[in-house]
């Protein structure tokens, strides 16, 4: 029977992502007071950036770490772990700037989102390869 180690890689980023997530959080909620809006957005622009912001990050993040975790216990080397991760948490800042500074292009929208995207389809590829049959 396998030793199963703890997946302390994947828990290091996810406390990481989890301090991001509350800062996201913070952002919105204090637009929220200052425009006296409880639901929804009011049409104000900021506030629809942040939510959209804090949003994007709960559409990528859970599924990202998911298979981190996954990949880490089933023995992926902890060098492609460090890496994943790094990018994710790299990726998300990136985003948060660039869609908080605009609601168009940006470099940080663009880079994050791709560094996102790169983590799910590295960590699907090695998650297929892992458990794919012998």
């Amino acid at each position: 029977m396998p030793v199963v180690s703890l997946p302390a890689v994947t828990l290091f980023f996810a406390a990481l992502l989890a301090l991001l997530n509350l800062v996201l959080m913070v952002r919105v909620s204090m637009v929220r007071r200052s425009s006296k809006i409880g639901i929804g957005s009011g049409d104000d622009r900021l506030l629809q950036r942040r939510i959209r912001v804090h949003a994007n990050f709960i559409e990528q993040v859970p599924l990202a770490l998911l298979l981190m975790a996954l990949l880490e216990l089933c023995g992926l080397a902890s060098i492609w772990l460090w890496a994943l991760g790094a990018a994710l948490l790299a990726g998300r800042i990136l985003h948060a700037i660039g869609l908080s500074s605009s609601a168009g292009y940006s470099f940080g929208r663009f880079a994050g989102s791709l560094l996102s995207w790169g983590v799910l389809l590295a960590g699907a590829i090695a998650g297929v390869v892992i458990a794919w049959p012998a």
